[in-house]
């Protein structure tokens, strides 16, 4: 009944996959900004943000769905009060302001160079 979702060459370091699907439900783990192809992560926020927003697709593309499919995600940032970079992705991804997800920040206390990270939610179809 669950489906394990993958995209290639984003892996996290534990087993567990992207992102996992039951009927038309996705739930993604923690993604981050790391580049599939190089394993690199971008040094600057507005960096991070882009890298993170374009793995976001991939893994709703690869789960079956579109940025449209999804309705809600948290973010969690290393600093609170800096939501710039982080909000012009937002538009990019989700234009209509009457269509957009729900989305909850929280501070970022994980390891490693990450400023920023997310998951979300979808529905499928």
């Amino acid at each position: 009944m669950r489906k394990s979702i993958e995209v290639e060459g984003y892996k996290h370091g534990n087993p567990i996959p992207a992102a996992s699907r039951i009927g038309n439900i996705v739930m993604s783990g923690v993604i981050s900004a790391r580049d599939a192809r190089t394993g690199t992560m971008p040094d600057t926020l507005a960096g991070q943000c882009t890298a993170m927003f374009r793995n976001v697709r991939a893994i709703v593309e690869a789960a079956g769905g579109t940025p449209e499919s999804i309705i809600k995600m948290t973010v969690w940032l290393r600093d609170l009060s800096d939501r710039k970079a982080l909000n012009e992705e937002w538009v990019k991804m989700f234009p209509d302001p009457a269509a957009r997800p729900a989305r909850h920040s929280l501070l970022h206390q994980g390891e490693g160079n990450a400023l920023i990270v997310c998951d979300f939610t979808a529905v499928l179809g």
